[in-house]
């Protein structure tokens, strides 16, 4: 039987199979970094590095899991997990007036029925509205009665407010609950993704018919939302899918578990639409040996000519994890192994990949100070070209990312680092939004 918990334990040093223990990862998570972030000084910044906001707790909130999204005049928006000062997590906007970068709180969770600690990124509906998901909060009745987490809107009050200052409203719109020998343990860690008819999807990482995860949808009805699950992994085809999902244009949803599968190491999957359900086919089974990696905790992401890429999280030809990429042939998918980072050089995030077919992303470890970088792959006709575009000291420029990153019209890349930077605990860091100019 397998063990499945709120966080990927290979993020604290241990196992790169989730399990419960992992439920008390925010308060290990500060007593680590707090014992292992470097107390030197700091080397210069690359001139195409720099931070453009650092956290400082309260209702800003502090340590951003989650990466950025973009609206269509260049405002970004995202999610904090949290702080040591009684916030559990918060929604803001981030906008660049005259060249310096504000930060707006746009909600502060309770950690009550509202929800707490959001864990992915947000969605921006056709209403306006920022759509998210929260790892815990929403109720009682899971693990220790804090709630099995939730999916939430937040979006402007109905009347103007004096300021933006002045927040924005929340609607719980969906609270997950958990029955039978899963009672607890149903979670919503995953981004959610819209379909062209204004429905929402995304996975839960324990749960389902088996307690091994499910693919939901939610759908609006007489002014609420309606939840289905349209698939529930049994083990074999997989288990405790951490990200979320993606369509293509045909409709069909892709996606990958960080467990299961034939070796148990993981899966990347695809659910087509047939008749009233769905029809779950695994892309490919991640051997746990083979050196092209295991556990992908991330998602996947097309290119404009339909391959998949992706990451994973260790068993690189190092030790640590790698970047994939399955490519469509002859009605199936061939898997290439494109890079393998350093032993501890975990990436939870997919990658970003631009026109030209270049592949970027991020490391939550390794880098020349063990504290993460941004990486890029370039593609050429004798395989691909390895560079960090910048190594995280622990410093000021923060540490330990785990997000994916984002392009502005201009080209300029943007990303978040869970700890480090300016303010709150000393050698910890609430972390870090940054720039990478070309």
């Amino acid at each position: 039987m397998q063990t499945r918990g709120r966080f990927p334990n290979a993020m604290f040093g241990t196992s790169l199979r989730p399990d419960r223990s992992a439920l008390a990862i925010p308060l290990l998570f500060f007593i680590f970094l707090f014992l292992f972030i470097p107390l030197t000084g700091q080397p210069a910044q690359a001139q195409t590095f720099k931070v453009i906001y650092n956290f400082i707790g309260g209702a800003g909130g502090a340590h951003p899991y989650a990466g950025l999204t973009m609206d269509s005049a260049g405002n970004f928006y995202g999610t904090t997990f949290g702080d040591s000062f009684g916030v559990s997590g918060s929604v803001f906007h981030l906008s660049n007036y005259d060249s310096t970068w504000v930060l707006t709180p746009l909600y502060a969770f309770h950690g009550g029925s509202d929800g707490a600690n959001p864990y992915a990124g947000l969605v921006i509906g056709n209403d306006g509205s920022l759509y998210g998901t929260t790892q815990e909060g929403g109720g009682s009745g899971c693990i220790y009665g804090d709630g099995c987490g939730t999916v939430f809107s937040v979006g402007p009050p109905p009347r103007p407010r004096p300021s933006i200052l002045s927040g924005w409203n929340e609607t719980v719109i969906y609270r997950f609950t958990a029955g039978g020998w899963m009672q607890g343990l149903v979670v919503a860690v995953g981004s959610l993704v819209f379909d062209h008819e204004g429905n929402l999807y995304g996975t839960s990482p324990t749960g389902g018919n088996g307690g091994y995860g499910f693919v939901y949808k939610l759908t609006p009805s007489n002014g609420g939302w309606t939840e289905s699950e349209i698939y529930s992994f049994t083990g074999g085809d997989g288990a405790d899918p951490y990200s979320g999902v993606i369509f293509d244009a045909s409709g069909n949803l892709y996606g990958t578990t960080s467990g299961g599968g034939a070796r148990g190491a993981g899966t990347v999957f695809q659910l087509s639409p047939s008749g009233s359900g769905w029809t779950e086919t695994t892309l490919y089974n991640f051997q746990g040996g083979g050196y092209e990696g295991a556990y992908p905790f991330g998602g996947v992401t097309f290119d404009h000519s339909g391959n998949l890429y992706g990451t994973t999280t260790g068993w690189g030809v190092w030790g640590g994890g790698t970047v994939f990429e399955l490519s469509p042939v002859g009605g199936g998918w061939t898997f290439t192994l494109l890079h393998s980072f350093a032993d501890r050089a975990w990436a939870y995030a997919p990658p970003t990949v631009d026109a030209a077919g270049n592949v970027y992303g991020t490391t939550w470890h390794t880098g020349t100070y063990n504290d993460g970088m941004v990486y890029k792959l370039t593609p050429s006709a004798t395989g691909w070209t390895f560079s960090s575009l910048h190594d995280f000291t622990g410093g000021s420029d923060g540490a330990w990312p785990i997000s994916d990153v984002i392009w502005d019209a201009s080209g300029n890349l943007y990303g978040t680092a869970t700890s480090g930077g300016a303010y709150c605990l000393p050698s910890l860091g609430c972390g870090v939004v940054w720039e990478i100019t070309p």
